[in-house]
C-alpha cells in the first residue's frame, strides 16, 4: 500500500512557493488549513453543501490572489481566513443565496401542508364534470379546456378557431349557468 506523504514547509517557504504557483504550496495549504478554514465559513454558512463550495472557491481565491499577499500585514493564516469569512459573507448576503432559501422553504413548506391536509381535488368526486357535461356544448368544450386539460384562454381560442373575447364570454355564460346548482 502507498503511504501519503504530509507536506511540511515553513511559512516563507509556503508564500514563497504559493507567490511562484508551485502547487506543492496548495497542498500543503489544503493539508494544513482547510479543517479550520471550513469551520470559519460553516459558521457564516450552515449549509453543509455550500459551505463546502466556498472553502473551494476559497482555496481558488488564495491561488488566484497569492502575489496580494504582504506578511507586513499579518500572518498567511490570518489573510486566508479574511478571505474565507469575506467570501462566506459576501454569498450570504448574495440575492441568489437568499432567494435559494426562500425557494427551498417554500417547496418544503407547500409538501409538508400538503401532507398534513391531506388536500386532493377530484372534479369527478365533486360531480363537477357531470354538471359541466350537462351544459350547452360549445360551454361545456371552452370549460373542458381551460379548466380539466389547463389550456389558456388564448390556447382555447387558437384550437377552437375561436376569438378570444368568444372563449372568455363562453366561460363567463358557462359560470353563470354552473353557478344556478349552487344556488
Amino acid at each position: 500500500m502507498g503511504t501519503i506523504k504530509k507536506i511540511s514547509l515553513s511559512e516563507e517557504d509556503l508564500v514563497s512557493k504559493l507567490k511562484s504557483q508551485d502547487t506543492i504550496a496548495i497542498q500543503a495549504l489544503y493539508d494544513m488549513y482547510s479543517g479550520a478554514l471550513l469551520g470559519v465559513i460553516s459558521r457564516i454558512i450552515q449549509q453543509t453543501e455550500v459551505a463546502e463550495d466556498l472553502l473551494q472557491e476559497t482555496f481558488v481565491k488564495i491561488w488566484n490572489s497569492a502575489g496580494s499577499y504582504d506578511s507586513s500585514k499579518g500572518r498567511l493564516f490570518t489573510w486566508m481566513m479574511n478571505i474565507a469569512r469575506n467570501l462566506s459573507i459576501d454569498k450570504l448576503r448574495s440575492k441568489d443565496f437568499k432567494n435559494a432559501g426562500k425557494n427551498q422553504d417554500i417547496e418544503n413548506n407547500v409538501d409538508f401542508i400538503d401532507a398534513q391536509k391531506e388536500v386532493t381535488f377530484n372534479a369527478d368526486i365533486l360531480g363537477i364534470k357531470d354538471m359541466v357535461t350537462a351544459l350547452k356544448p360549445e360551454f361545456n368544450e371552452v370549460l373542458n379546456m381551460v379548466y380539466f386539460k389547463g389550456y389558456t384562454h388564448i390556447e382555447t381560442a387558437e384550437e377552437l378557431n375561436l376569438p378570444l373575447g368568444t372563449v372568455k364570454t363562453r366561460i363567463r355564460m358557462a359560470i353563470m349557468e354552473l353557478r344556478k346548482h349552487f344556488n
